[in-house]
């Protein structure tokens, strides 16, 4: 059976976990064996952050009263 992987403290620790991963994997240093272990803790980074940005999500939902508005840009943060 595969050992459970530790999960990522923050969304930018997975996400520099993953840059790392992507360029090891990107630059060929790893062989086959830990390529695929890479990629498997890939996706399970891929899967922390998505849920960390749908929890963000749902609080902006909350704060904007459950309807989030289209971010233009150039709009300053204060209108």
């Amino acid at each position: 059976m595969p050992k459970k992987m530790n999960a990522p403290a923050t969304f930018e620790e997975a996400m520099a976990e993953l840059a790392q991963l992507v360029s090891q994997m990107e630059a060929g240093q790893l062989p086959l064996e830990a390529s695929v272990a890479a990629y498997a803790r890939g996706s399970e980074l891929v899967k922390f952050c998505a849920g960390q940005l749908d929890k963000v999500e749902a609080q902006v939902k909350v704060l904007e009263g459950d309807m989030l508005k289209p971010f233009a840009e150039g709009e300053e943060a204060a209108q």
